[in-house]
């Protein structure tokens, strides 16, 4: 039985939910000069030193530390050869929120403005020397549009650009009466236990869900949560808690980037030749009930062959924490084949 709320804080886990991954650098970037909302600041933080650079972009209404399983992994064990960008999206955790409209490929443009704020591209027009092909650029769910679009914006700078759990364009794969419900939950105040049920169980596979936490096994197994519910449940409580950096307003204006989002065949040819089709891969999880199965297939589909498909069956939206340790394989080997 998944704990409820009141004995997920007490828990002595509750304290312990954030892992100790100082970064090599950080800071808070203006970004956004001269467009609507702007300028406002992006939180972000660079692990490792190594001279292969990843981009991590997250989705929606999360924060940068939910890359923690990679951030560890790339800016961390391996150091040397990484250096691991992670950040938090406007409207979004230690970032700033501003009040316009967000859209995905206005984000790219924060992304684009923070890479030239921290050297790692250069955007002046004077500049006459080729752009080298080195961002390696990794987006999940609504960062993985957000992705789309930087690749669209920049993709000459792009070594490759690897695609999660996200979509081209948004397409109803449910009944219309259970998408109104779901659409309609999104405003609708709800006890704090049932939200953190319902979420988890769009998230992550029940078989996850079921496991046993072994997140501090290695350190302290008194600080484990009795399930991966539990885990991902305290997490979410957490961050729902945290008045400042979760908002209802951050969070409604990400909701609209996302769901307007919507890329063409005919751009996503376009992202595939540019970047480059052997650049390219798209991963999802077959029960993912957050962004469903059938929105892979239409990128598949679309984009044709040439980029790398992964498919990771009877899993689900969050393939970075529910595999983390086959996903950072794939990511490391699919990176180290385009450095």
């Amino acid at each position: 039985m998944p704990l409820k709320a009141k004995e997920l804080t007490a828990h002595p886990a509750y304290q312990k939910l954030e892992w100790d991954l100082p970064p090599a650098r950080k800071g808070r970037s203006e970004v956004a000069k001269g467009r609507t909302g702007g300028p406002f600041k992006l939180n972000w933080e660079v692990h490792g030193g190594g001279n292969t650079k990843l981009v991590w972009i997250m989705g929606l209404g999360a924060y940068r530390t939910a890359w923690k399983r990679q951030t560890k992994y790339f800016g961390h064990d391996h150091s040397k050869t990484y250096s691991s960008l992670v950040f938090d999206n406007r409207g979004m955790g230690l970032s700033d929120k501003p009040t316009c409209r967000y859209s995905t490929s206005e984000m790219a443009k924060d992304v684009v403005d923070l890479l030239s704020k921290i050297g790692w591209i250069e955007t002046s027009s004077a500049s006459t020397s080729p752009k080298p092909r080195d961002l390696h650029v990794v987006g999940v769910s609504m960062g993985g549009m957000i992705a789309q679009e930087l690749a669209l914006l920049i993709p000459h700078s792009i070594a490759s650009l690897i695609l999660v759990s996200t979509f081209s364009r948004m397409v109803r794969t449910i009944p219309f009466v259970e998408n109104l419900r779901q659409r309609i939950n999104m405003f609708v105040p709800r006890d704090i236990d049932m939200q953190l049920h319902e979420i988890a169980h769009r998230l992550f596979s029940s078989e996850f869900l079921a496991l046993p936490d072994t997140e501090n096994s290695g350190s302290d197994p008194t600080l484990n949560y009795p399930t991966n519910w539990d885990r991902f449940a305290a997490n979410e409580l957490s961050k729902r808690t945290d008045k400042e950096g979760f908002t209802r307003k951050g969070f409604m204006l990400q909701a609209i980037a996302a769901g307007w989002h919507l890329k063409t065949k005919e751009q996503l040819l376009e992202i595939k030749e540019k970047v480059g089709a052997e650049r390219i891969a798209v991963l999802h999880g077959t029960i993912d009930r957050m962004i469903t199965f059938k929105h892979f297939e239409i990128i598949k589909e679309e984009m044709g062959e040439g980029p790398t498909y992964k498919v990771w069956d009877g899993k689900g939206h969050v393939l970075m924490w529910e595999e983390h340790e086959e996903f950072n394989t794939f990511v490391k080997e699919f990176v180290d084949r385009h450095s």
